[in-house]
């Protein structure tokens, strides 16, 4: 069963999508998309999430920079919610995050608002639950 399963699964068993919900909510944390933001920069690793959030080309991050972003317990958090493995978390989130940020940013800012968060876990579900 590949990553993809186990991740539909575990948002699946959960019909009010809480499980993916709460996946977003901890990404974004109390300070929204702009703490994230933080978070990169504070890496040395504003240059990717800034190509995310513009309107040129997203440029890849890998699993290990996540990692390095969002700390071990974050991830540890995170995937434990969903019942999967920390390194499977983060390398789905590698291949999933840069496009969620750049459909929550469609006109190359930042726009705190319910309706793009919305559309972002729109785009979670879809990826996730096929």
């Amino acid at each position: 069963m590949g990553l993809f399963d186990e991740l539909a699964g575990a948002v699946a068993g959960q019909p009010d999508g809480s499980g993916l919900s709460g996946l977003v909510s901890n990404l974004l944390g109390q300070g929204g998309l702009q703490n994230l933001v933080g978070l990169f920069e504070q890496q040395g690793l504003g240059n990717l999430i800034q190509s995310w959030i513009g309107t040129g080309d997203n440029l890849p991050v890998s699993a290990d920079q996540l990692q390095q972003v969002l700390g071990n317990s974050q991830i540890g958090q995170m995937a434990s919610q969903l019942g999967v493995a920390p390194e499977q978390l983060t390398g789905q989130l590698a291949g999933l995050l840069p496009q969620v940020i750049d459909k929550l940013t469609p006109n190359g800012q930042i726009e705190e608002s319910g309706g793009l968060l919305d559309m972002g876990l729109d785009l979670l579900k879809s990826r996730l639950l096929g």
